[in-house]
């Protein structure tokens, strides 16, 4: 029946019949390979909560150590590791800085952080250091952002130096060497003087 209706079509009739066949199979062939290429595209533009991955662990210890040398370690009580944003986050935090293979930092935080992208290790919530040369200190929270970087400590910090020297501040940043303090904002520096008996 096909075939008749066919023949009885006009040369011109049976030419735009076959071209408009032809693009609709082109069309057809286009939509199905757009799906096949484009198949993993969407799922990846849309990834959601649902896609993240997360890891819980207990006494998780973090170090970074390159040529033998150590750069820093940090262990914590608990921690998680978010792999979206590619961050740990611990708790009861104790670790070290160090230069040349040497402790020049020691801290303990009750939370603390370390972004692997930007690596950089946030201490907040009851953060207390001592440096190298004896010197303590404490903050609301201290960032360390790469041994050629200062450390900056923010929020109530208070710096005790020798018994002899306290500072209280808003902010501090230490000098990547640890030998000098930039103290900013709202300051009271008390000196004693230690006589010897």
């Amino acid at each position: 029946m096909l075939c008749m209706k066919w023949k009885k079509l006009s040369r011109k009739n049976r030419a735009y019949l076959a071209a408009a066949l032809t693009i609709v199979g082109i069309l057809v062939w286009a939509f199905v390979s757009a799906g096949i290429i484009t198949h993993n595209f969407n799922r990846s533009q849309v990834a959601g909560e649902k896609d993240r991955k997360e890891a819980v662990i207990k006494d998780i210890i973090l170090t970074e150590t390159k040529d033998e040398m150590k750069y820093w370690e940090i262990y914590g009580e608990t921690g998680t590791y978010d792999s979206n944003n590619e961050v740990a986050m611990l708790t009861n935090v104790l670790g070290n800085i160090y230069q040349d293979n040497e402790v020049s930092m020691s801290f303990q935080s009750t939370n603390g952080t370390y972004n692997s992208v930007k690596k950089q290790i946030t201490l907040y919530d009851d953060t207390f250091i001592v440096i190298k040369d004896g010197t303590t200190l404490e903050a609301d929270r201290l960032v360390w952002s790469g041994s050629d970087e200062p450390v900056v400590a923010t929020g109530k910090v208070r710096i005790t130096r020798d018994n002899r020297l306290l500072t209280l501040a808003d902010k501090v940043e230490i000098s990547p060497d640890y030998t000098h303090f930039t103290v900013t904002g709202k300051t009271v520096s008390k000196i004693y003087d230690v006589k010897e008996k």
